[in-house]
């Protein structure tokens, strides 16, 4: 990435050291639950809602995708894009293992509409959701022609595999190349292409540098337009790597003890996301700092879950042995 030099420099809000206290207490609420700390934090707003991490790859759902979706199964190139996709179209942890489980494994060679069509039907009809609430996917039918939403996607998903995508990602040298790709398809727009890229980028499939690219989604821009008054010659997307640049320097004008990820500083996705999270912590924090929804309320509260994460990352960023060896020492 190279280094952002305007010569207009944003004007920064209240909201602005806020972005980094949070990002450094946040950090340390991951850690002190992976310490089994009594504490937590003694921020309440942290406490009391429902916050993301601070590194995009830590929370449940992507553990989850990175662990159990990409890395324990078959690494054939058709087989690992189409588990990836079929998992983040739904995004929904309980959604693909019931898939596994009435299926036997998620596998392209042996996929049938039909099947996966009648699965889903059952899951919806028996009062469950099947797609995480995180964000909305649009329904399709104008492509696909389905009434159902979850048809139209699995159609995609169809189109995309038969398509050969696997194939293009493979000739592919940068993220921006993949994020274009993916908006090519029908349906997919600059939000979900972004998030598909970076979640391909987690598998063999492609070895992308996570600071080449980067696409704020709507919370961002809501947390930039609270962080900045004035965005002078900068747009979204410089601002957030202009975060990412000075993250060390601004840790240390505030005096905060940033605990980063074994050695993996914050990526453009982390700061992205960050924003993202900082502008709903403000809502409450900063109540009279406006953003460009309005929103003035945190919806989500915070509930504990009793299922412990054991963190794996991708393994081509080699921290894997880092936490493994961390791990060891403190059983000694």
């Amino acid at each position: 990435m190279e280094l952002i030099i305007k010569k207009s420099l944003p004007k920064k809000s209240v909201v602005y050291d806020t972005y980094w206290k949070f990002a450094v207490e946040r950090q340390n609420i991951f850690f002190n639950r992976l310490n089994n700390e009594t504490v937590w934090s003694n921020d309440e707003i942290l406490l009391k809602h429902k916050f993301t991490n601070a590194y995009r790859a830590s929370d449940r759902v992507s553990q989850y995708l990175i662990k159990e979706v990409i890395y324990n199964h078959s690494q054939e190139d058709k087989e690992v894009l189409f588990r990836i996709l079929l998992f983040k179209t739904f995004n929904k942890i309980q959604t693909w293992e019931l898939l596994t489980k009435r299926l036997g494994q998620i596998s392209f060679r042996d996929y049938s509409f039909k099947k996966y069509d009648n699965i889903l039907t059952n899951i919806m009809n028996s009062g469950s959701a099947i797609y995480s609430g995180a964000y909305i996917m649009t329904s399709g039918r104008s492509r696909f022609g389905h009434s159902k939403k979850h048809r139209n996607h699995l159609k995609l998903i169809e189109f995309m595999m038969n398509d050969n995508l696997d194939e293009k990602i493979r000739g592919l040298s940068d993220m921006s190349s993949l994020f274009t790709l993916l908006k090519s398809y029908p349906t997919i727009g600059n939000f979900l292409a972004y998030q598909y890229t970076t979640d391909i980028n987690y598998s063999e499939l492609c070895d992308f540098d996570e600071m080449d690219f980067v696409f704020p989604g709507p919370g961002a821009l809501d947390g930039i337009k609270k962080c900045f008054s004035n965005y002078g010659e900068y747009n979204e997307s410089d601002l957030i790597k202009y975060v990412t640049e000075v993250q060390d320097s601004e840790f240390n004008r505030l005096e905060l003890e940033f605990k980063n990820l074994w050695g993996r500083k914050l990526q453009l996705i982390d700061c992205q996301n960050l924003f993202c999270e900082v502008d709903k912590y403000s809502r409450v924090a900063h109540p009279d700092v406006n953003g460009i929804s309005g929103r003035k309320r945190i919806k989500q509260k915070f509930r504990a879950t009793n299922n412990p994460i054991s963190y794996w990352y991708p393994p081509k960023w080699g921290i894997n042995e880092l936490i493994l060896n961390e791990n060891e020492n403190e059983k000694i």
